[in-house]
């Protein structure tokens, strides 16, 4: 079935988290060594999403209360330190069981306009809904440097300003030429060894734009940082800054409590 199928689909009502669905929600790798205040701010953020948007299962997805906070929780990592209006501007989840198949048109270099099926596991569209992958979720944030989550979410933060470009709307303390001098070279070095068939620890999907370039790494960031701060640590710095949180500081700070 596919995405514009089922988009429009009437909203059914999913469960509400309970306090064993938000204890489970919080116990992957992905939230290791933040500090109980920091933990109590992440779910009242949390929350706080789950009262702004509406979540919609669709073809036959069934999410439990569990799922639903897995997606609040990661949901809310990357603003924790920013707050609730950066994800203004739109209001919906679509929730499916499984991967789904967006239906696209593409015009080749010829001119020649192909219909394209895409296979997804999440995406986001700018001033309309996020949609995510259930069986996808079960996979992030194990700490390898992925959650389909954080990753479209990202995406959302890069819409900020109006693009798509891997450029979110910069703090007043944070330059764009700074921004680029670290993110231009960092894609172009990955772009080229991706291209040169190199084994990358960061996934090979990150060169396919400097949107998803932006959106992978940010995963990087939150559930691997150390993979990141290897590969483009001027990149980890800028993302440390717009995001106004330290993932390695706290992944290695045994007196986080």
């Amino acid at each position: 079935m596919s995405l514009l199928q089922t988009l429009f689909a009437k909203p059914q009502p999913v469960p509400a988290p309970g306090v064993a669905d938000w204890e489970t929600a919080f116990s992957v790798p992905l939230f290791a060594g933040l500090k109980s205040d920091d933990l109590e701010s992440l779910q009242t953020l949390a929350e706080q999403l789950l009262a702004d948007k509406t979540f919609t299962p669709v073809a036959d997805a069934q999410p439990s209360g569990a799922d639903i906070a897995a997606i609040a929780a990661r949901a809310a990592l990357p603003i924790l330190k920013l707050g609730a209006a950066w994800y203004q501007g739109w209001h919906e989840v679509v929730l499916y069981p499984a991967q789904f198949i967006h239906d696209a048109e593409e015009v080749d270099e010829h001119g020649i306009v192909h219909q394209m099926h895409h296979v997804r596991s999440g995406e986001a569209w700018a001033g309309g809904p996020l949609i995510l992958s259930l069986d996808d979720l079960q996979w992030s944030g194990r700490g390898e440097g992925y959650d389909v989550v954080i990753h479209e979410f990202a995406h959302k933060l890069d819409m900020g300003d109006g693009g798509v470009n891997g450029l979110p709307p910069l703090h007043g303390d944070m330059k764009v030429a700074d921004w680029s001098a670290a993110f231009n070279p960092a894609f172009a070095d990955f772009r080229r060894r991706v291209d040169a068939g190199e084994d990358t620890e960061i996934d090979p999907y990150a060169a396919e734009s400097p949107a998803e370039f932006f959106a992978v790494l940010t995963e990087y960031f939150f559930d691997l940082p150390e993979a990141l701060v290897e590969a483009y640590p001027a990149v980890y710095e800028q993302l440390r800054r717009f995001y106004r949180q330290d993932p390695m500081e706290r992944f290695y700070d045994t007196s986080n409590s």
